[in-house]
């Protein structure tokens, strides 16, 4: 199969890409590093000795998403899988005190960016009557909690066109799954705090979150599942978090 994975330079998103090369299966990645995306290709490559395409753009940016995809060599024209991984949180503050910058950017990555990849992928999966999107949401697409306000509504957003694409794909035959995790380790907190590596560190301390191959493991089951069987969606949490607002911490 081909595999394509929006935000794969670190996190989620390169740890999908190493278990599907594994898997033996052409691998396309995305993002805005290109020494990322040039050393993490010939990583795979040497490693899993399959067939990798890196593509650096901005999935906020239609005209540079619309022109990455435009001429695929042929080898990964007929992509499979779309993950559709590129997201983050910027900034923790409440409506009254919010960086607006800091807004547009959640909605332009995690909304529009989503949007506009799924919209220029899908139309070959129906032509090929095949394929699977799979979209990482969050469990702050399912509650809300203090200060999220702003990335708890794009993830909300990205819940609701979950479904809606589920609807759409249904007569072709394409799956689609959403994947809800709740605190994962990854680079995740030292965006959303623009940086600051030890305020990062401190949303994880006295608990075992997840990690990015915890995801990875369950993206590959969700996309590996026989014909007949669609994984909906999936909320995945540390054993220590019960839902947003609730975890047990050690002193």
């Amino acid at each position: 199969m081909t595999i394509l994975i929006t935000g794969a330079t670190a996190g989620i998103g390169k740890a999908t890409a190493v278990i599907f090369a594994k898997d033996g299966n052409n691998i396309i990645i995305t993002g805005r590093r290109q020494n990322r995306l040039d050393a993490f290709k010939k990583e795979l490559e040497e490693k899993y000795k399959v067939a990798v395409l890196s593509l650096c753009f901005d999935v906020t940016k239609r005209a540079e998403v619309q022109t990455a995809f435009s001429n695929l060599p042929d080898a990964f024209k007929d992509i499979d899988i779309l993950v559709n991984n590129a997201g983050l949180a910027s900034g923790l503050s409440s409506i009254q005190e919010g960086d607006i910058d800091d807004w547009e950017k959640m909605i332009d990555t995690n909304i529009k960016g989503l949007l506009y990849v799924t919209r220029t992928i899908a139309p070959g999966m129906i032509e090929r009557k095949r394929g699977h999107i799979i979209n990482l949401g969050s469990v702050a697409g399912k509650e809300v909690y203090p200060n999220g306000n702003i990335y708890c509504a794009t993830k909300h957003a990205v819940d609701a066109l979950n479904k809606s694409m589920r609807i759409d794909m249904l007569p072709h035959g394409i799956k689609v799954t959403s994947i809800n995790p709740g605190m994962v380790e990854t680079e995740f907190s030292i965006v959303r705090f623009h940086g600051d590596e030890e305020r990062a560190k401190k949303a994880y301390l006295g608990l075992t979150p997840l990690n990015a191959q915890d995801i990875a493991e369950t993206i590959y089951w969700t996309a590996t599942r026989p014909a007949h069987v669609n994984i909906n969606e999936v909320i995945i949490m540390p054993t220590a978090q019960a839902n947003t607002t609730n975890a047990i911490r050690k002193a």
